[in-house]
């Protein structure tokens, strides 16, 4: 079949996207391309069709008319503005650049109101909120130099590194607000039946820039002497990072096991590997470097609440054993006046383990192995504090050295300081988890793999970006905080300054004839 001739292209607002569409066409079935592989031909569609979506959105707008309202329109200061004057703007696209014609209304000594750029909700800037998206979501997966060559690579756009960030920090300014809305009736339906509730607080460090860091930190900075004048010696890379808080809250059926099961093949009984462990449910993780420890918890305790306002569930903490953290954590509870039931990770329990069998064993051993196996058979129990006396008791005997005995004694320490979070043959037949997976893996996945980069030094607002846009990401929260992310952008940049934003419906349906 033929191609349909540039002079047969109908005649109204889409001529031009027509037209590239019969020119691509015609190119297809040039002698050129049918010597083309099929590589070839994915690339030349794929760069041509960039300028048809690009044209058939040109196209689109021009279709819209100028955005006439009447002879006068009010802003939210009561000033009526009746000057009119259309002026157009450049808005850059995933398809590239378009220009919209927009009529404004002015008045002497006040800002212009554009009725077009409002009923099409364009940003403020020259970035479309389509653009805005993506880096957000590059953002979230690399670095800043990543989110300039994915960018490019799919949409052919070239943008700085500086207007990737800003970008980035204009995508999460919604955060707070998102979740402050409470949770949706799908988390409520979704975490009804489950009899658990279990939040997780942690802390991780990020290398800031100087002017960033906490104030206490920052004086360290400044007071460090450095041994060599042309390297960083080991040691004195402290005093760089700004601790983020990050929090986990999910809910998850009950999962009751026995002491044996967890150390495994001490007792004749099914290994947990064959038991089927329930999944977390709604699960919600976040990080913050802004925000103090005390208001992620307290956070984390009214995110709680919307969840379970009647306190049905049995409310679990898992915690690391952080004085400070745990201090915070009953204070915040006890303001909530909630209830909840801290549990030390065991995870740090049997790495204490490891550290105090090494000064009784080669490290690599079969004993040392068994020695730990042993006793965390009897922490598992709730046999903890003879454990800690067990173990120095030992060191004592054999005559080992106050230093070479440490991390017996660190152990032991341990292990008594935080006996009341130890009752895990308590909970292990109540079938609360013990163990800190989630808020590790938060840890690990929202601030090692992005944060960590080497030799990256992080503004305070660029890593807090980040770290939001992570949050959502991870949390599967991404698309419904972009539908509200729109909506607030449309009430701060536009329907705020109108005194009657409803004389912007009329527009919706406007064509130019």
């Amino acid at each position: 079949m033929e191609a349909v001739a540039a002079s047969a292209v109908p005649d109204d607002f889409f001529h031009s996207s027509f037209e590239q569409f019969y020119a691509l066409t015609d190119c297809l079935k040039s002698p050129q391309a049918r010597a083309m592989d099929f590589s070839d031909l994915e690339k030349k569609i794929e760069l041509e069709s960039r300028e048809l979506k690009r044209r058939l959105l040109q196209d689109h707008l021009n279709s819209r008319g100028s955005g006439d309202i009447g002879d006068s329109v009010s802003g939210s200061d009561q000033v009526k503005r009746s000057h009119q004057r259309e002026r157009e703007r450049g808005v850059t696209s995933l398809f590239g650049e378009v220009r919209v014609e927009r009529l404004g209304y002015s008045a002497h000594g006040v800002s212009s109101l554009f009725p077009k750029d409002a009923i099409l909700n364009l940003p403020e800037d020259s970035f479309s909120h389509g653009v805005r998206r993506a880096v957000a979501i590059e953002a979230s997966r690399g670095s800043f130099d990543e989110v300039r060559a994915s960018l490019e690579r799919a949409t052919g756009l070239e943008i700085g590194k500086r207007q990737a960030e800003e970008l980035s920090r204009k995508a999460a300014q919604d955060f707070y607000s998102f979740y402050e809305q409470g949770c949706t009736a799908e988390t409520i339906s979704a975490v009804k039946a489950l009899p658990l509730q279990i939040l997780s607080v942690d802390s991780k460090g990020i290398v800031m820039r100087h002017e960033d860091l906490r104030e206490a930190t920052r004086i360290k900075a400044e007071g460090a002497e450095h041994k060599l004048s042309k390297r960083i010696s080991r040691g004195e890379k402290r005093n760089a990072k700004r601790m983020a808080t990050v929090a986990a809250l999910y809910s998850i059926d009950e999962f009751v096991r026995r002491p044996e099961q967890i150390t495994g093949g001490l007792a004749p009984v099914a290994p947990l590997g064959l038991m089927k462990s329930p999944r977390p449910v709604a699960k919600r993780v976040w990080a913050s470097l802004e925000r103090e420890q005390d208001q992620v918890i307290d956070d984390l305790i009214a995110a709680a609440i919307e969840r379970d306002p009647q306190s049905r569930k049995q409310w679990v903490c898992l915690v690391d054993g952080d004085r400070k953290q745990l201090r915070r954590l009953r204070r915040a509870a006890k303001k909530q006046g909630t209830r909840i039931t801290l549990v030390l990770d065991i995870i740090h329990v049997i790495e204490y383990l490891w550290k105090a069998a090494r000064v009784f064993h080669e490290e690599t051993s079969r004993d040392c192995e068994d020695w730990v196996t042993k006793r965390l058979l009897e922490v598992l129990r709730g046999n903890s504090s003879h454990v800690a006396a067990g173990m120095r008791r030992s060191a004592t005997l054999r005559g080992i050295s106050s230093a070479q005995r440490k991390p017996v004694d660190t152990c032991a320490g341990y292990l008594l300081n935080n006996a009341p979070y130890l009752r895990y043959q308590e909970y292990l037949a109540a079938g609360f988890p013990i163990a800190t997976g989630v808020i590790e893996g938060a840890c690990r996945h929202l601030i090692k793999d992005r944060m960590d980069l080497t030799g990256a030094r992080w503004s305070l607002e660029g890593a807090e970006a980040v770290l939001k846009l992570r949050s959502l990401r991870s949390s599967g929260d991404f698309d419904d905080y972009w539908t509200f992310h729109e909506r607030q952008e449309h009430t701060r940049n536009h329907k705020s300054r109108y005194a009657k934003p409803s004389a912007l419906n009329k527009l919706k349906l406007t064509v130019v004839k």
